[in-house]
């Protein structure tokens, strides 16, 4: 039974090549692409969101080994895209910020590749198998949407920091102005009441 267990999950973890979460900065006017190698059938999962930068939205794109542009996104947030290469080689994604004149944008992405099920006539189909290899796409989708509000809490953390600071530089402004006014009534109402003799 144990070996069963261990051969199972050696074959889950061989259907799975590779998972990978990276952040990249996109300057002004530039795209950034990257490249994964797949054979006929592997599945593609990229999702990304753009955590600072601007309004927050990037242009994605995948394109095949032929350079034909298979998916295409404009000014997304966030998104999330499988792509089931139709033939083998190098596929390119790439974020561009070509459209922002002055403003980076920081996007944070993870990338997964699946690569389908080998089954041969002489190999029986295991339940046990197929259940498992269902547990680690699922698990899969779980860390991502984990990545995802994470990136989400940290930009709403960032905001609430930024809003924080202007509330406390705002305040002290006022105290200063509310000083300022009152040592100038002080002195306005003393010499008010100052009794000048004529001599």
């Amino acid at each position: 039974m144990l070996n069963k267990v261990a051969f199972l999950t050696v074959a889950v973890l061989a259907t799975l090549q590779a998972v990978a979460a990276f952040n990249v900065v996109v300057p002004a006017q530039e795209r950034r692409c990257f490249f994964e190698n797949l054979d006929v059938k592997d599945n593609l999962h990229i999702s990304f969101q753009v955590g600072e930068g601007g309004h927050l939205d990037i242009d994605f794109m995948i394109s095949d080994p032929s350079d034909i542009l298979v998916e295409d996104a404009s000014r997304s947030a966030s998104a999330t895209y499988n792509h089931v290469a139709k033939t083998k080689g190098k596929h390119q994604y790439c974020f561009s910020n070509t459209f922002s004149t002055i403003t980076e944008k920081t996007v944070g992405f993870n990338v997964l590749v699946i690569k389908p099920n080998k089954e041969d006539s002489t190999h029986k189909v295991d339940p046990l198998e197929n259940e498992i290899r269902e547990l680690s796409y699922q698990i899969e989708d779980i860390k991502n949407e984990q990545e995802y509000t994470v990136a989400r809490e940290r930009t709403h953390r960032d905001t609430a920091e930024s809003t924080n600071s202007r509330v406390v530089w705002w305040s002290l402004f006022q105290s200063g102005i509310l000083f300022l006014v009152c040592v100038f009534q002080i002195t306005y109402l003393k010499r008010f009441f100052e009794v000048k003799r004529v001599v």
